[in-house]
């Protein structure tokens, strides 16, 4: 198992899978780390939640990402859950999550904060009606996750 790390975000990758984890450069303001992690080539110009990517899977295709939210969600309704879920169910996936349905696929999203950072792990499977069979893969993407604390910035010499 290769492993990758950037960011204060771990991951052993599963056999089959290929990830990375980046930051977007931006020219508004701070952004936040983007973990990607797929079962098929992920194209360079995939969007952060797998536009670009998910209409590129067969039915025994999985895509995750883990995507951090700034500090503000910290303590918000919606992050209230601490630590991401220990192991998701075929139950939790459905067509109707998705982002861009796209027939035949199914999803989840999950909002938490770990580390003290506020996350959305989402997962799309290739195929709804093989969800039992994909399912344990995207378990296989979330129990490698290792989350550290965000390092602050560095203060400005600009101050």
């Amino acid at each position: 198992m290769a492993t990758i790390g950037a960011h204060g975000i771990t991951s052993r990758l599963p056999d089959g899978f290929e990830g990375r984890i980046f930051v977007r450069p931006s020219t508004v303001g701070a952004t936040f780390p983007v973990a990607q992690f797929a079962t098929f080539p992920i194209p360079d110009d995939v969007g952060d939640f797998g536009s670009g990517a998910v209409t590129l899977m067969g039915p025994s295709d999985v895509f995750a990402t883990l995507f951090e939210y700034g500090p503000q969600s910290v303590g918000t309704a919606l992050f209230a859950r601490r630590g991401r879920p220990p192991a998701l169910a075929a139950g939790d996936f459905s067509p109707m999550t998705l982002r861009r349905g796209i027939p035949g696929q199914s999803g989840t999203q999950w909002f938490f904060t770990e580390a003290g950072r506020p996350f959305c792990f989402y997962a799309v499977l290739g195929s709804h009606t093989q969800r039992r069979l994909l399912v344990p893969r995207v378990n296989e993407v979330l129990g490698s996750l290792t989350l550290s604390p965000a390092v602050p910035a560095a203060p400005s010499q600009w101050n």
